[in-house]
């Protein structure tokens, strides 16, 4: 395992103190750090920038060829950080500990050191990995959102003003959706010069916006929560796998959720991202495709269609049908087979 000691601050200098454990260099623009990882060491990169008002963001998107450990070691108090993992697996601890928690993909930790204590950041060999950082100066930071510190959640509000780190502090949970979003416009955004600032700055404010709405979402009832998780998506998935393979037997939405473990608003959610429509819509749409493949590759009758997709009435069927096809059903077999034959 190669260990790297980071025993400065802030970001442009624990980006100097990474390029030098790997015997490289790294590039500067408009305040942005960049370091290529070297062919010896592996593939990809770590880049960052500080904001005013003590806050800064870093981003790992590295393939290690060996386990590599950053211990982050400074006579100071450290950043408050909120650690987002994109792609792969990070592994934690605090530097005065033993104990090594795990954020695999999808997931976030937000992460205080006590007195001056640091982090140790674990990356295992061979394994793609993509980590966001944000990193707040609470003292700093606090002066600039003295105000309205006072209406977060009071776990949250005691974290961003404890700039002395009198407490420890670890909190995980899955991230939502729409922080998985902001993380790939930062990816797929090319602009260098000044506008490229003004846009980090801004996603990296958003970023930290939904992380307090969403940690106050988590101290919701699981029933209650609104938004809906990155890794949540699979259980959406499995719901659009579960209505085409069932259109004849359907559950109503609400049974459907309760038994993927899902609310009905985040189901809703999941599908209007995924497949830019609402529950009902997709089953309509799926049933309609399904008649359509049976009206040609079959000779069933049409109520033996209308049985065949979950539905109970031929003339609702019928109506349906020439809403989206423009062609009733009979006519929609008939032109198929003129067309084929």
């Amino acid at each position: 395992m190669k260990k790297i000691q980071v025993q400065s601050l802030p970001l442009y200098e624990v980006i100097r103190d990474i390029a030098e454990a790997f015997g490289s260099s790294y590039d500067e623009n408009c305040g942005e750090y960049h370091l290529n990882l070297p062919e010896n060491i592996g593939k990809g990169f770590i880049k960052g920038i500080n904001f005013d008002g003590g806050f800064g963001i870093l981003i790992y998107q590295c393939t290690f060829f060996n386990d590599v450990e950053i211990q982050f070691n400074v006579n100071k108090t450290h950043p408050l950080k909120f650690l987002y993992c994109l792609n792969g697996e990070l592994s934690h601890r605090f530097q005065n500990g033993e104990e090594l928690n795990t954020i695999n993909q999808y997931q976030s930790a937000i992460v205080a050191s006590k007195n001056y204590n640091g982090h140790i950041l674990h990356f295992k060999a061979n394994t793609e990995t993509q980590i966001g950082s944000l990193e707040i100066d609470r003292e700093q930071f606090q002066e600039k959102v003295r105000c309205e510190l006072s209406s977060l959640h009071p776990e949250l509000k005691t974290l961003f003003t404890d700039y002395k780190a009198t407490n420890q502090f670890y909190y995980s949970g899955d991230y939502s959706l729409y922080i998985a979003d902001l993380f790939k416009r930062i990816e797929e955004f090319e602009n260098n010069d000044f506008v490229r600032r003004i846009f980090l700055e801004g996603q990296a404010y958003e970023i930290l916006t939904n992380q307090i709405i969403q940690y106050h979402d988590d101290h919701n009832d699981s029933k209650n929560r609104s938004l809906l998780r990155r890794s949540e998506l699979d259980i959406v998935k499995n719901a659009a796998s579960l209505i085409e393979n069932s259109l004849n037997d359907l559950e109503t939405i609400d049974v459907m959720a309760e038994n993927l473990g899902i609310n009905v608003n985040k189901l809703q959610h999941g599908f209007k991202y995924l497949y830019g429509c609402t529950v009902n819509m997709y089953i309509q749409k799926q049933r309609l495709d399904l008649a359509k493949t049976l009206l040609t590759k079959t000779d069933f009758n049409i109520s033996e269609i209308v049985e065949r997709i979950g539905l109970s009435s031929k003339s609702y069927f019928s109506k349906v049908f020439k809403e989206m096809y423009s062609i009733s059903p009979s006519e929609f077999r008939t032109n198929h087979k003129k067309r084929t034959t």
